[in-house]
């Protein structure tokens, strides 16, 4: 699949489409590249979808040196990719710190967006002893240690060919400029996504891993994140870590899938 190109005002941000039908835009996480999809995508596609799954800026084959790497920025990049492929609507979906960018997105261009979802978003900052902050610090200056965090966020299932895509993730890191958009894409910034959440009037889904081991209790943040909306729903899928999308795809299409269709429905 050959990867497209759109011009932001200080970059290139990299994605590719695949299959025919309404619109959904895929956002991934900090550290993360398009391919972090590669399981869900054809499960959407074969459930009648247009996907198109974006290098968050930064990421991938996107552009580094961006001035910031804001929520409100990322969102910004997302609307562009819609408007590059025919304005949509679409369905924009957000893994990890990607989820603040929809939100961001949704309330910018509301008629560019008819749904958003939120896959392991953080409704607080994570509260991080000293020890976690300086581990945090050293993680998010080297690809390796990077890769070895990225391991203990699968804590029941990996994909088979998670260790071939991890290894790729790591030397794509070890590029001029790559980990400066990790710590930019987690960097505390206001607004927070929440204060804007009452302002979105289109259907949101929340979905969460059970066994997402960046939260004490994923089913309370995830019921957290859904209340902030005025028309939301959560759904926690099983046995999931905090990429449901790469462990478990089939349960996490189900969910998205139902949601799409109400989507598309009204």
């Amino acid at each position: 699949m050959s990867t497209s190109f759109v011009a932001c005002a200080d970059g290139r941000i990299a994605y590719e489409v695949h299959g025919q039908g309404p619109l959904v835009v895929l956002s991934h996480g900090m550290g993360e590249n398009r391919r972090s999809y590669r399981h869900l995508i054809p499960l959407l596609v074969a459930a009648g979808y247009r996907v198109a799954s974006v290098d968050v800026r930064g990421h991938g084959d996107s552009t580094t040196g961006w001035p910031s790497y804001t929520p409100a920025e990322v969102g910004g990049d997302l609307l562009a990719v819609v408007r590059d492929l025919g304005g949509g609507p679409a369905v924009l979906v957000g893994n990890s710190s990607s989820g603040a960018a929809v939100v961001f997105a949704a309330t910018e261009a509301p008629e560019s967006v008819n749904g958003i979802v939120l896959v392991g978003a953080f409704v607080n900052q994570p509260k991080l002893n000293p020890f976690m902050r300086l581990a945090m610090v050293v993680v998010l200056h080297s690809p390796r240690l990077f890769g070895l965090f990225r391991r203990t966020l699968f804590p029941v299932h990996r994909p088979a060919d998670d260790a071939q895509y991890r290894r790729q993730l790591v030397a794509a890191l070890r590029r001029p400029g790559r980990m400066a958009p990790l710590r930019g894409v987690i960097h505390p910034v206001e607004p927070h996504w929440t204060s804007l959440a009452a302002q979105v009037r289109q259907p949101v889904l929340v979905l969460m891993g059970t066994r997402d081991p960046d939260f004490s209790d994923p089913g309370a943040e995830a019921r957290a994140a859904r209340r902030l909306f005025p028309v939301a729903e959560a759904r926690m899928i099983t046995e999931a870590g905090h990429y449901p999308h790469a462990d478990r795809p089939e349960a996490m299409a189900h969910e998205l899938v139902a949601f799409l269709a109400e989507v598309n429905r009204a």
